[in-house]
């Protein structure tokens, strides 16, 4: 059965070269509910096909051209410290284009949004990252969407070399360590797919519960 057009949304995504982002972005295209699917990007995507549905823009996010229409947006924008080379450069991927690119979106028509932040997030925390997160959802939630939800994903599994992207020595530590016992460790601390984070995320969004929601690492596993 092919979907009315009419009642298709448009999406825009932010990150889609990262672990999350590339999940996302398969998700996406793959969904009869989006017959456009708008991606910013820092650099050409690689690796995946040319399709009708898929419209990509190569931007600085620093500064940030006037969007298409929207209906709905997705964030996984993120780097570390160790990347990023400074707590300034961090905070300016994790917090100024993450809030850029939703301010940006809003202003674009799309009224649903989920973001990817992080476990622990809080916006008094002492740990720079954390606060770094907490004050991110913060700016967002002012920012007058109808429906917003912030994935709070704890260590992440998935194939960061087979995307170009350095590998995170906590992620493979953690999973190696675990993995025999994996089933032992609490849901809402055990690290989790990225492909479970996108997909709860693409699920919340379709929800659209109204109002500013956390999505707990344990919530989002299988």
């Amino acid at each position: 059965m092919i979907a009315d057009a009419s009642n298709q949304r448009v999406a825009l995504l932010a990150g889609a070269t990262g672990l999350i982002g590339r999940e996302l972005l398969q998700l996406l295209l793959n969904s009869a509910q989006y017959r456009e699917v708008h991606v910013l990007l820092r650099r050409p995507l690689a690796g995946v096909a040319p399709q009708p549905k898929l419209q990509s823009h190569t931007v600085d996010f620093a500064r940030l051209p006037t969007l298409p229409a929207l209906d709905d947006a997705f964030i996984a924008l993120g780097t570390t410290i160790k990347v990023a080379g400074s707590e300034q450069a961090f905070r300016q991927v994790d917090f100024d284009f993450v809030v850029s690119v939703a301010r940006a979106a809003r202003a674009a028509g799309a009224t649903r949004l989920a973001v990817v932040s992080a476990l622990g997030a809080d916006s008094a925390s002492r740990v720079f990252y954390n606060r770094v997160k907490g004050e991110m959802q913060a700016a967002i939630a002012m920012l007058g969407f109808a429906s917003v939800t912030f994935a709070q994903p704890s260590l992440l599994m998935g194939d960061r070399a087979a995307l170009g992207q350095p590998v995170r020595a906590g992620e493979v530590w953690a999973t190696r360590l675990l993995g025999p016992v994996m089933w032992l460790v609490p849901k809402g601390v055990r690290p989790i797919h990225a492909h479970d984070v996108a997909a709860a995320m693409l699920r919340a969004v379709a929800d659209a519960r109204p109002g500013v929601h956390g999505l707990s690492s344990g919530a989002m596993q299988p």
